[in-house]
């Protein structure tokens, strides 16, 4: 039987974890602080370090962390937010809210303000790769203020070299300093120049995203996704001794985890494409449906039968009235951005389209679901 997990925004998500720093910094978080990381033990740290690393779920930790920096310092485990996956989660970590306030709900959303279904991050559409940021302004899209100006230490944020200038970087990286890299080497480099740059009491936000990148592309039990695994594990191993001394609290964590799918083609369900008033949007693991008003009646009985098998239905306003994008008053855009029905997928199924003009990829590791795999992420405190 297929197990559900969902967020706990109560104490025990990413979203609470920005709550501890955020409260040890002199910020007023919204949601309660982490039950496994009070703000108290990162109070006297002159440095606060939170590395994400990408896709690194709790599930793959356990299975090939023996003997690593990761499983000695394995403080728990943690829930990411719904759905689990890097549009949202990241969004999370640079806003200190849950998707329910800063709206960005997966990376296809529809974009009512410009008309357009996007591919979020990169602010571009997902047909022909059309760049927004020439035309349209991000924080038009996008209100929700950034974690770094919330705080009242300075703040940095260490990305990739093609990254670091994004519009959704610059934009959520507010009053930080921006510092960028090429290479792992350079990843624990920028880091450590940051840490050593002065005596003063600093947050240092630095995000990997390559775990990730080759889970999507060569699937989480590949022999590529386990050897950069252990590479991460030499160069961690090796920073932690190159910053001994400097009164620094390391906490590594991610975003997700992924699961390797398999794919349901929306083309070979016609029925149901005719129900569609626009292409699929949302994760191929939870998908957001826009279905013409007519056609709501034939789309869930088509669900029901010929997909019950692989996916949950759910009218998509019922997801926010029963707290799985986060807690309090949901911003008004939500709604706009999670279709009229979601579909949930079930064990490692995905459904998945294709449009005109859109770049075609066949991923094997996914994430957005709600397995194990995909929404337990490992909390590590390393203290220095």
């Amino acid at each position: 039987m297929f197990m559900y997990y969902l967020p706990d925004y109560n104490g025990g998500s990413i979203v609470n974890l920005m709550s501890s720093i955020s409260k040890s910094l002199g910020g007023k978080p919204k949601y309660r602080t982490l039950k496994i990381l009070p703000p108290r033990e990162l109070d006297n740290s002159k440095n606060t370090v939170l590395m994400v690393i990408d896709g690194l779920g709790l599930e793959f930790l356990k299975k090939n962390g023996k003997g690593t920096v990761f499983k000695k310092y394995l403080r728990g485990n943690i829930t990411s937010v719904f759905p689990p996956t890097t549009a949202a989660a990241i969004t999370t970590f640079k806003t200190g809210v849950a998707p329910q306030q800063h709206t960005v709900t997966s990376w296809f959303m529809n974009l009512k303000e410009i008309g357009v279904i996007s591919a979020f991050l990169p602010f571009k559409s997902r047909s022909g790769n059309f760049d927004f940021s020439t035309k349209v302004k991000m924080k038009d899209i996008l209100s929700q203020k950034n974690f770094f100006d919330s705080i009242k230490v300075p703040s940095f944020m260490v990305t990739k070299k093609d990254i670091v200038d994004s519009a959704y970087s610059k934009l959520l990286s507010g009053k930080s300093q921006r510092l960028a890299y090429k290479t792992l080497e350079g990843f624990f480099r920028q880091i450590k120049k940051v840490i050593n740059s002065s005596n003063r009491k600093k947050f240092i936000y630095a995000y990997w995203p390559e775990f990730d990148i080759i889970c999507h592309k060569h699937g989480v039990k590949s022999k590529k996704a386990k050897e950069h695994f252990r590479e991460l594990n030499r160069k961690l191993s090796r920073f932690i001794k190159n910053i001994e001394g400097t009164d620094t609290t390391l906490i590594i964590t991610a975003d997700h985890g992924l699961i390797d799918c398999k794919t349901i083609y929306l083309e070979k369900h016609p029925k149901l494409k005719e129900c569609l008033s626009l292409p699929l949007c949302g994760e191929p693991r939870t998908v957001y449906c826009y279905v013409h008003p007519s056609k709501a009646r034939e789309f869930e009985k088509y669900v029901g039968e010929k997909l019950k098998k692989f996916c949950y239905l759910y009218k998509s306003e019922e997801l926010v009235r029963k707290n799985y994008f986060g807690l309090f008053k949901p911003n008004k855009r939500i709604f706009q951005r999670i279709g009229d029905y979601t579909l949930i997928m079930k064990e490692n199924y995905m459904l998945k389209d294709k449009i005109l003009g859109e770049k075609s990829y066949n991923f094997i590791g996914h994430h957005g679901g709600v397995s194990k795999e995909e929404m337990i992420v490992p909390l590590i405190v390393i203290k220095n």
